[in-house]
Formats: structure tokens, sequence, C-alpha cells
């Protein structure tokens, strides 16, 4: 009897792509030039062994503000905001980790695992995706004034401009900001995983093993599933992990094998958001092709009132102005 493939592994391989979570990288990122670590694992290497001598000192083996204000050497404050801000973007469905579900009050006392504490300072390198500029921003520069004619009337912007300074279609996608942060990981993953892992007989990276508790924390970044289903657990969708006995815990896997794992799973989701973001911008020009017609009238209306009272449009501005006529000088003095 031949072995059938595992059903994790197909229905990740044919449906379901890996993707990174929002939360931490839009809401978890706290603007405190100690947490920035910009060679990554080097710094981050020495300062997660320290938390976790610390965490063996406590019953819970977790760490609280005043054990990450030593030893990131931050004020207490700044500590507190740590941790607090960790217990929100934590997955909701980490119901293991009794931090996603504590009260404010409660986040000191119940404290934060190292694991989790470490990708999170990581994550403080990234850099949001930044607003597109207008293609042709220099060309309407050189020909539209920094000031206008119209000083305390009318917006210095370029009449392109004001057609869509209130728009948001320079501002990055959803699905450019997903690819951004898949990049992100791609590019800092080795780095990630050499912080998760546990070494063995030597430093170099073939003596890396990464146990399943620890590759589980990387649900803080990524996840496997579709808007409206169900998120796979990472776990259950990686081959090497998929379908353990919870009572005998899997053996670890060199974290080589996760790495190239991961970076497959990584590309093929690059690969595919373009022809996700193609079929969205199908169907929003679809529906603009419906109502174009719409916009027709209304600006055929608009060019068409030229009434010898009432707003004169002009392309690009919004100004109405008032003509007199003879008839409203009567008894007044010029």
């Amino acid at each position: 009897m031949t072995d059938c493939p595992e059903p994790s592994t197909l229905s990740t391989s044919s449906t379901l792509y890996i993707h990174p979570r929002r939360e931490p990288f839009e809401h978890g990122l706290i603007p405190i030039p100690k947490l920035i670590f910009t060679d990554g694992a080097q710094t981050l290497g020495p300062l997660k062994d320290k938390l976790i001598q610390r965490s063996i000192q406590s019953p819970t083996r977790r760490v609280d503000s005043l054990a990450v204000s030593e030893i990131l050497q931050i004020s207490h404050d700044h500590a507190r905001l740590v941790i607090d801000t960790l217990s929100t973007v934590l997955s909701s469905d980490s119901d293991s980790d009794p931090l996603a579900a504590a009260e404010s009050s409660e986040v000191d006392s119940v404290g934060v695992d190292v694991c989790d504490l470490v990708l999170f300072l990581y994550i403080q390198s990234y850099k949001r995706l930044l607003p597109r500029t207008h293609k042709d921003s220099a060309s309407v520069a050189g020909v539209w004034p920094s000031t206008s004619a119209f000083d305390g009337y009318l917006s210095a912007l370029s009449p392109l401009q004001l057609v869509r300074s209130n728009s948001r279609r320079f501002m990055p996608s959803q699905t450019d900001e997903e690819a951004h942060q898949l990049s992100y990981l791609q590019k800092h993953l080795a780095n990630i995983l050499s912080l998760l892992a546990d070494s063995l007989e030597g430093e170099d990276e073939e003596s890396l093993l990464l146990t399943m508790e620890k590759f589980d924390h990387l649900e803080f970044l990524i996840y496997f599933g579709e808007k409206g289903s169900e998120r796979i657990p990472l776990s259950q969708a990686a081959p090497f992990f998929a379908n353990s006995d919870p009572d005998m815990p899997a053996a670890p896997v060199p974290a080589t094998q996760v790495l190239d794992w991961l970076l497959q799973s990584i590309t093929s989701a690059l690969e595919n958001i373009p022809e996700r973001a193609s079929t969205k911008e199908n169907g929003l020009s679809s529906a603009s092709d419906q109502n174009a017609p719409m916009g027709d009238d209304c600006g055929s209306s608009m060019k068409a009132s030229t009434t010898a009272r009432g707003p004169c449009f002009i392309d690009g501005i919004s100004k109405s102005s008032y003509l007199k006529q003879a008839s409203d000088l009567h008894g007044s003095s010029v």
C-alpha cells in the first residue's frame, strides 16, 4: 500500500500561502532608539542569553518589566510600554500564552516569554513602506509654483494634485505592505531562526536545531491561511512537524531545513501577490467603468453651467465667482 501525502502539505502547497501578521509590523513598533538593533542577531544574541538566565529565576520562566528594564538598559516606564505593546500585538489565537489574554493591570505580573520578546525586539528595525510619490513629480514641480497667485484662496497644489489630494492612490495598499513585510522577513529570516534555535556541539549553523515549541513562536510574525478561513497552526503546515503526537514531541530539526522551507514558502507567496493585486484592480476598474457615464454627465453639466450668475468652474480648481448685473447696482454707489 502506498503512503498518502500529508493533507496539511497538500493544502498548503495548493491553495494556502504564507502571510505576515499585520499587528506586530503595523502596531508593534515603538519609537525608542535603544530598541532598534541594526546589527540584528549580534546584539540580540547576548541579550537573549541574559533574558533566559533571568527567566530561570522565575517559576513561570518569564521576565517582567524590571528584568526588561535592567537588561535592555531602558527606563522602567519604557520597559512597561514594551510589555504592554507586546501583549496587544500577540495573536488572539495564542491561547497557550497568558499574556495575550491578560488585563492591562496584570501584564507585568504575568510577564513575557523570552522568545516572543526577542522576536518583538528584532522587528523594531523594520521600516514601514513610505507613500509613493507621483511618477512625474519633478515635471509637476517644475511647471507649478510653490506659491499660488491666489494665496489665501486656492491651494498651492497642481491641478493633478488637487484631483488626487483626497484619494489614497499614492498610499501603499495592503498588498504593497504585505509584499514589503514578506521581503523583510525573507532578508532577516536566517538571523531570526538563529535566535530561536538551540546550539549543540559547536557554534556553526549546522549545529543549530529548532524544536517544535520554538518553531511555534514564529506565529508571532507569520501564518498560513486566507481571510475568512481558519488559520492552520504553523507546526501543522510544516512538513517536518505535521501530525506530530502532542504526547510525544517531535524531534528537533536543523534550522537550515526550516529556513529552506520558509524561504520557499515566502517566494511562492511573493510570486502570488501580483496575481492577487491584478485580480483586485480588474474588479475595481470594472466598477469604475460602470460609473464612468455618471462621471461624464457630471462633468458636462458642470462645464455647461455658464449662466450670467452662478459658479464658474475651472478644470482642477473648485472656485466659485459671483458676477453682478446692472440690476444689482440699483441704489448703490460704485
